[in-house]
């Protein structure tokens, strides 16, 4: 199944989003304007599905409702969430979930639902507040897609929600994981712990995907010839064995892997692992322009073989000259004081007649990303 539809009203940027979405979307736009706050609706509903997850949590990750609310909402206190599922891109929901937020006006000022809602195809089957609700309405602290006793007749939303996939790996957490004190952050988005979830994947499955690691680094890491995993005194390492004028002098581990090799290690196996929906923040970072424009032919080749969804924000020129690229993959953000918009960039008459006069997509959006008074910049 993919993420076909998702519907937010006050959220972050968001003061309302309605929108359809392919297996493949490019979010594009200014800083600022919102593209992480977008993946993060969907990381949002994983965290209510997790196990030791929940709302309360989900919630208390972020800072507290008042966090998560957009400020552009005026009175209206709700925020929203609406996400509907279907086989493929276009064809009609087989499960939709939606739920409505409130925090209390006073006292330990609660976040509590407002509305929990289940469709099954045309059929709702969750429907609350209910009666139970009504009589002990301490319930609403909770969603019943966290309960596996009271989703066992929509779980395939919670399993869904689960599986989805971020991974921003930041480099220096993961050569330097003990400099960096405080408990990980649920899910472990930004790779501190990206060399244990490499030790705990089966070793069948993990020499198959460092084998194709391997097999794309060589093409784009000078000198690298071999990668491999290794363990010393139980602690995992990753190890790479690079042409050298000494036969045996060549080899490094992790923690003196350049960033950009670090960064498309990781990249290459969040696309490896699995085929829950993927969430990609700004892949292009560190890479050489020539990796960076490969990219998206890497993921067209993966979803070939997976039929997986994949959502990537992106601000490279390189990642969007990709000529399979198509104006209707493209999300574009408009920041502006009433919240972010968000259209598709083939609603844009200007954009499609760029695109027919032979544009990148890159060439035809981008521009229009750049901030209005940029160019004072110069004068800092």
């Amino acid at each position: 199944m993919l993420a076909s539809h998702i519907s937010l009203q006050n959220w972050r940027n968001f003061a309302k989003v309605d929108l359809d979405l392919g297996s493949r979307v490019f979010l594009v736009g200014a800083n600022a304007s919102g593209k992480s706050n977008f993946l993060d609706a969907f990381r949002f509903l994983g965290d209510i599905a997790k196990q030791g997850g929940g709302l309360q949590k989900a919630i208390s990750d972020r800072q507290g409702l008042s966090k998560i609310r957009c400020l552009a909402a005026r009175r209206y206190p709700d925020v929203e969430l609406e996400l509907h599922l279907a086989e493929d891109a276009g064809s009609k929901p087989v499960l939709k979930y939606a739920i409505g937020i409130r925090q209390e006006p006073r006292g330990h000022r609660q976040p509590h639902l407002t509305y929990e809602r289940v469709w099954k195809g045309s059929e709702q089957v969750l429907d609350r507040p209910d009666k139970a609700d009504d009589l002990d309405p301490l319930r609403l602290t909770q969603t019943h897609l966290e309960q596996i006793n009271s989703n066992a007749g929509f779980r395939d939303i919670a399993v869904f929600l689960q599986s989805t996939l971020y991974l921003h790996l930041v480099p220096q957490l993961l050569r330097h994981p003990q400099a960096f004190s405080g408990p990980e952050m649920p899910g472990d988005p930004f790779g501190r712990s990206f060399l244990e979830r490499i030790a705990r994947t089966p070793d069948k499955t993990r020499k198959a995907r460092l084998r194709a690691i391997e097999t794309a680094l060589t093409v784009a890491v000078p000198q690298l010839k071999q990668l491999c995993y290794a363990e010393e005194l139980g602690v995992p390492h990753l190890e790479a064995i690079y042409t050298h004028w000494r036969p045996h002098g060549g080899k490094q581990r992790e923690d003196q892997f350049s960033d950009g090799t670090l960064r498309l290690i990781g990249l290459l196996w969040s696309m490896l692992e699995g085929d829950s929906l993927l969430l990609l923040e700004e892949p292009e970072l560190s890479l050489n322009s020539g990796v960076v424009s490969r990219i998206p032919a890497l993921m067209h080749r993966m979803q070939q073989r997976r039929r997986r969804q994949i959502v990537v924000s992106t601000h490279s020129s390189e990642l969007l000259s990709d000529k399979s690229i198509g104006a209707e993959e493209v999300l574009l953000l408009d920041p502006s004081p009433e919240g972010t918009t968000i259209r598709r960039a083939s609603d844009s008459g200007e954009v499609r007649a760029l695109l027919e006069g032979g544009f990148s997509v890159g060439e035809a959006i981008l521009p229009r990303t750049v901030p209005e008074h940029a160019s004072q910049l110069r004068l800092f």
